[in-house]
């Protein structure tokens, strides 16, 4: 069985100059942002609260995010790569020198993140032993909205495009364990009719 204590949680983001683009039909360029900045906040906020983590990292190439993560809890760490999967990998050498066992790969754009929902995601390290990759797909069942692995580089990254489907054959390739899970953490902030929907559920988590 995997011990909760050695469980590390990895955010990732990109500048919060820019983000969201897709949104830009219903948010201007500070609404965005503003959004973003929130996201973020709520994001590292709920892993570094919830008792199952041993550490919340957050990698970034963003000064700004970098102070963010810091006053919240998490440890940042500068992203010296370019693009997502790249920025992953960074950040689980990190776990592996430590000595994680496991690491939960999240992003920023969950409008129902909280310690309860992580929580539901990392019960299953108590019931299914390692080698395991267990995934919360989106709505729609192609993106991959939270990762775990256990252990941390079972498979790589693969975020972008199909990645829940890239994620599952890694998965089954390397001969895991895969579960797939749902849950509050299968609603993200992609498109306006991802935005809409948030809101409509819960127009506080998106700052409605």
């Amino acid at each position: 069985m995997t011990h909760r204590s050695s469980v590390h949680a990895i955010i990732t983001i990109g500048r919060l100059d820019g983000a969201k683009s897709r949104l830009g039909a219903v948010l201007d360029a500070e609404e965005r942002r503003d959004l973003v900045t929130g996201l973020v906040e709520t994001t590292i906020r709920a892993a570094v609260a919830t008792p199952g983590i041993a550490e919340t990292i957050v990698i970034t190439p963003d000064d700004e995010v970098r102070a963010l993560a810091l006053a919240a809890g998490a440890r940042p760490i500068l992203q010296r790569t370019s693009g997502l999967n790249a920025g992953l990998r960074e950040a689980r050498d990190e776990v592996v020198a430590a000595g994680g066992s496991a690491m939960l790969i999240l992003p920023i754009d969950l409008p129902g993140v909280s310690p309860a929902a992580i929580t539901s995601v990392l019960d299953v390290l108590a019931a299914t032993p390692p080698p395991l990759v267990a995934i919360v797909a989106d709505r729609h069942g192609r993106g991959t909205n939270a990762l775990l692995l256990a252990p941390p580089d079972v498979i790589e990254p693969c975020f972008g495009g199909d990645s829940h489907g890239a994620h599952a054959a890694a998965a089954t390739a390397a001969g895991a364990r895969l579960i797939e899970l749902g849950g509050p953490l299968s609603t993200d902030l992609d498109t306006p009719e991802d935005l809409l929907l948030a809101e409509a559920r819960s127009p506080e988590s998106v700052g409605g």
